[in-house]
């Protein structure tokens, strides 16, 4: 129950002196992420170029403007020039205030020209967002070993560097995401460029580590370059692949785990698989 010393419960933008009040909530609601860790997220949206109109950071909840909640959010303008898209990342809030919790994710999720992800929901939550309008727009992941792949002939790999910038359409959203520590890299063959972006990491439960794909501008291409792009990642120390799928993909050996880590919509677009850009995996880390 909401304690009676509490008479009026509103909803706001986070705003920056809400740092450290949004950094302890989060903490706190996510054990199994640091302080540490927060404080770095909170950091990355602070410097961040941000879509016209859309909040920074994403809303509190306050109870006589007392910080009781928190949704954390990262907008972003499409990587293909499409809809904007507004990635859930985390939200928490004090059990006793979690009565009003739906009306601030109500809140989060009004603008309907906007498509809303949940890429790390918990099992035990899979109802709770569907009931808010999400679907599944990936059941699965796939762990592909890119070394089984035949390498196409006369591609040059190139590895874009964070401060790089060039005319290409790809160029800012590989620099973004390679200052974030993903490896972004570039397929060059037959006068074309083919963008493509990795996040290292651990498959969980394990001490092997991966890349994760978070974009490339269709699963074709990463079917095309997988064998090229193997011989580049293992050299890094990244032997395999995972990557959001439906099910097997054909021209990529591999193993399909259904249901593992479905990933979430809501809006007026279903995303498209191969494209992770600006989310929580992407700019704060595994």
């Amino acid at each position: 129950m909401v304690s009676t010393a509490y008479r009026r419960i509103d909803y706001r933008e986070i705003e920056s002196a809400d740092a450290q009040a949004v950094i302890g909530l989060l903490t706190k609601g996510f054990p199994a992420r640091s302080h540490v860790y927060w404080t770095h997220a909170i950091g990355v949206l602070s410097g961040r170029a941000l879509p016209l109109g859309f909040p920074r950071y994403g809303y509190v909840m306050t109870a006589d403007d007392k910080i009781v909640g928190v949704i954390l959010l990262i907008f972003s303008a499409s990587a293909d020039g499409g809809i904007p898209r507004c990635n859930l990342s985390s939200w928490y809030v004090e059990p006793e205030f979690r009565v009003y919790a739906s009306l601030m994710v109500r809140k989060a999720l009004a603008n309907k020209g906007v498509v809303y992800t949940n890429i790390s929901a918990a099992p035990h939550t899979h109802r709770t967002i569907a009931a808010q309008g999400f679907s599944r727009f990936a059941d699965g992941v796939l762990l592909v070993v890119g070394s089984l792949s035949p390498a196409a002939r006369g591609v040059t790999i190139r590895e874009i560097a964070e401060s790089e910038k060039t005319r290409e359409p790809h160029s800012e959203l590989l620099a973004d995401h390679a200052r974030a520590g993903c490896v972004s890299i570039t397929c060059d063959v037959d006068g074309e460029s083919h963008p493509f972006i990795f996040l290292p990491r651990r498959i969980p439960r394990t001490f092997v580590s991966c890349a994760q794909l978070i974009y490339c501008a269709n699963i074709a291409d990463f079917v095309r370059f997988a064998g090229n792009l193997a011989c580049f990642l293992f050299r890094r120390g990244l032997p395999a692949f995972i990557l959001d799928a439906n099910g097997p993909i054909d021209g990529l050996h591999g193993v399909y785990f259904a249901g593992r880590y479905p990933k979430y919509f809501r809006g007026p677009e279903m995303p498209r698989l191969g494209d992770l850009t600006y989310t929580e995996f992407a700019l704060f880390g595994p």
